[in-house]
């Protein structure tokens, strides 16, 4: 088994086949695992908060946060550049929130970097096929 170096800042880790930590401590509770969660709910019902606050965040999970829908038709055609240019004509005149601008600008520049990828495994393949078609 590796040890851990000075100055080496990736550790070598757990080595295969130990348990985690956590994985022992479910395995020890999981015979309980009734009667502990009775308890919780006794406690909750008898009125302690910390036990009631974790019966209800295990049933109601927390909500994530959603971005509603764009309220205005954004163009969907047209060059990246111009799509671009109409999120920050939308933004800047209040159409749209900042975040959706945000969100909009995010998903034209991956559309930019597909496309640039896209472009560039054609020109190596075209290239590929000149330098070794050649006799």
């Amino acid at each position: 088994m590796a040890k851990f170096t000075k100055g080496n800042k990736a550790s070598p880790g757990r080595p295969p086949g130990v348990p985690d930590k956590r994985t022992e401590l479910r395995q020890l509770l999981q015979p309980h695992a009734k009667d502990l969660l009775q308890k919780a709910v006794d406690l909750a019902l008898d009125g302690d908060l910390q036990a009631l606050r974790l019966c209800i965040d295990r049933l109601v999970p927390t909500l994530k946060a959603t971005a509603e829908p764009a309220a205005t038709a954004l163009p969907t055609t047209g060059t990246l550049s111009e799509q671009a240019a109409a999120v920050y004509q939308a933004a800047t005149t209040g159409k749209i929130d900042g975040d959706q601008a945000q969100t909009m600008m995010s998903l034209i520049t991956a559309q930019i970097k597909i496309k640039e990828l896209s472009e560039m495994e054609e020109r190596l393949t075209a290239l590929e096929a000149i330098k070794y078609d050649k006799p």
